[in-house]
């Protein structure tokens, strides 16, 4: 558990160098199916009913759609380097690595979700009350944990990847934070939602938001899940893509107008895929951090480049040509209104 693992997106420069990608995508006919990605959590809340209702294969002009789950965005971002998914909802992190470290053929065509991130601790109520305490993240490297070690750096506390310094770092997936914090094993986790507010609200849980993400950010504004595709794809399957999109922006329109009822409706689709829907005092306390927005906020995304640089991750927080919102401006004309 506490092994470091090399920063996944080494494997991803890996898998392009290997040339992976270039031979599994030119085997495709141009009858097979668009290959989709989503995450079982609510920040990826479009995806999951959309998933659920069928919204996105009902509509004109997707044509044949593949469905794929993943737990985390290193294994999508790996599908979408390799050839294997042509389109996905991932976080912000996954994404910037990706186009920095594949080549950058990545595109970020539209925004998802902003907001839903805090660091939840036992005990600390001030920053200097974390040294020699253990933290975790849902993985090195990832949106998270860049956001922690940052901050920590702000606040004068020393942090290293393999897990030492005035504040330990670990890595575990999302379902393992939420045991080892009832458990008493770690002093809290900067997570996203909702395991953030179950932390929180659980009968054995407890403890304070020591920082809510939003906080930290100008008008309070980050994005949490963006939607990627790459240039080939959208070079060549552009048509899909807006349908795909199109599909996208009616999904936040609903969410924008009706909150609860949507967060219902993510729940549903959440707890089916789960078999562990939330209770509703944890579906609301988790909604209430989250905002749908079509908007990546580039601003924020050139931000987070140069603090995963600041931090090590990647060598440079050139993203120039990483967003490319062409498409959904199409989609939004050609049907749907923003």
């Amino acid at each position: 558990m506490r092994a470091i693992r090399l920063p996944w997106v080494f494997v991803l420069a890996g898998l392009v160098m290997s040339g992976v990608g270039c031979k599994r995508e030119s085997s495709r006919g141009a009858d097979a199916p668009l290959r989709l990605g989503f995450f079982p959590n609510i920040t990826h809340a479009q995806a999951l009913v959309g998933n659920a209702e069928g919204a996105f294969a009902s509509e004109p002009g997707v044509g044949k759609l593949e469905v794929k789950q993943f737990n985390a965005g290193p294994a999508a971002m790996e599908a979408l380097v390799a050839g294997s998914l042509d389109v996905s909802y991932v976080g912000n992190g996954p994404a910037i690595n990706t186009f920095l470290k594949a080549g950058r053929e990545l595109r970020i065509i539209a925004g998802a979700v902003n907001g839903g991130a805090i660091l939840v601790t036992r005990t600390a109520k001030t920053p200097a009350e974390l040294k020699g305490k253990k933290l975790a993240t849902p993985q090195l490297g990832n949106t998270q944990d860049i956001a922690l070690r940052y901050w920590l750096k702000q606040q004068g506390l020393k942090t290293n990847l393999d897990g030492t310094g005035d504040v330990q770092i670990v890595p575990l997936s999302n379902s393992d934070i939420l045991i080892q914090y009832l458990r008493g094993g770690i002093e809290g986790a900067w997570v996203p939602e909702p395991w953030g507010t179950r932390m929180l609200m659980d009968p054995e849980g407890g403890g304070q938001i020591l920082v809510d993400e939003k906080t930290l950010w100008p008008d309070g504004r980050f994005p949490t899940t963006v939607v990627v595709t790459t240039r080939k794809v959208l070079e060549t399957q552009r048509p899909r893509i807006v349908a795909l999109l199109r599909a996208h922006v009616k999904l936040t329109e609903r969410w924008k107008k009706d909150p609860e009822t949507f967060a219902t409706q993510v729940n549903a689709a959440f707890g089916k895929l789960t078999q562990k829907p939330l209770a509703p005092p944890i579906l609301k306390g988790a909604f209430s951090r989250l905002e749908p927005s079509l908007d990546p906020v580039p601003s924020a995304l050139s931000t987070a480049a140069k603090h995963a640089q600041e931090l090590g991750f990647i060598p440079s927080s050139d993203i120039s040509g990483l967003v490319d919102l062409s498409a959904l401006d199409e989609a939004r004309g050609s049907g749907a209104k923003p």
